[in-house]
């Protein structure tokens, strides 16, 4: 049965925490380590770091993607061979890591917010479907006027989710919305997504106000959906 490689990593302080850990063990596995050598198991590596095991799991899976991991079932995690293209085209493999980090968090918002919307149209009060029809004419305007939308497409998510009357989703749904608003920004600004973003949030308000969950919970997984092949190919 194979063992351990024996190797020593540095403490970690708090910043970009998971970043730091793929680092180290990135600069490891260029200079010390060799293919088919086994990394210390995850819990052992978060007490060297001296960070959570959520961290090194995080860095773990970041180097994976790139293809210089691999996750063995009853093994451990093991160093692949490098590719030539991965050492000569680090913009590549950080270009990889990326658009899988950002298609799980899409994956994400499509598990979650069909249901809140579903939801939604059974909760909300008046005064909620109001504001959110208020929030929706905001974004006409701007569209209207050709700018961008960003604070109204995020206010119409997050109050659904308030009308959902959950709070512990709400919070999740925030810090999902602050981790994508770069990657929103930047597809907000391609052609017709405005548009598309705007024609999605009218059906799912229509649906709302209704009071018809089934069809507000379609409408959602359908914006979704179609908003996530928008943003996947700014990346």
């Amino acid at each position: 049965m194979a063992t351990s490689t024996k190797v020593e990593f540095e403490a970690i302080p708090r910043t970009k925490v998971y970043e730091e850990v793929a680092q180290q063990i990135q600069h490891k596995i260029l200079h010390e380590l060799k293919a088919g050598d086994l990394l210390p198991p995850e819990i052992e590596l978060a007490r060297t770091f001296g960070v959570s095991r959520g961290s090194v799991r995080d860095a773990i899976r970041g180097l994976e993607l790139i293809g210089l991991l691999d996750r063995r079932q009853g093994r451990g995690t093991v160093v692949r061979k490098l590719s030539t293209d991965l050492l000569s085209d680090p913009l590549a493999a950080a270009l990889v890591q990326q658009r899988n980090k950002v298609n799980e968090l899409l994956d994400v918002r499509k598990i979650i917010e069909p249901a809140l919307a579903r939801r939604a149209a059974i909760h909300a009060t008046a005064d909620e479907i109001a504001e959110l029809e208020q929030i929706l004419r905001r974004q006409e305007e701007k569209v209207r006027r050709r700018e961008l939308a960003i604070e109204e497409d995020c206010e119409f998510h997050y109050n659904i989710a308030m009308a959902a009357d959950n709070n512990v989703i709400l919070k999740v749904l925030d810090i999902l919305m602050d981790l994508l608003r770069e990657t929103r920004k930047k597809s907000l600004q391609t052609e017709g997504r405005p548009e598309k973003s705007l024609a999605g949030h009218r059906r799912i308000f229509t649906a709302l106000k209704r009071r018809n969950g089934r069809a507000a919970e379609a409408a959602m997984r359908q914006h979704l959906q179609e908003i996530e092949k928008i943003v996947l190919t700014k990346l």
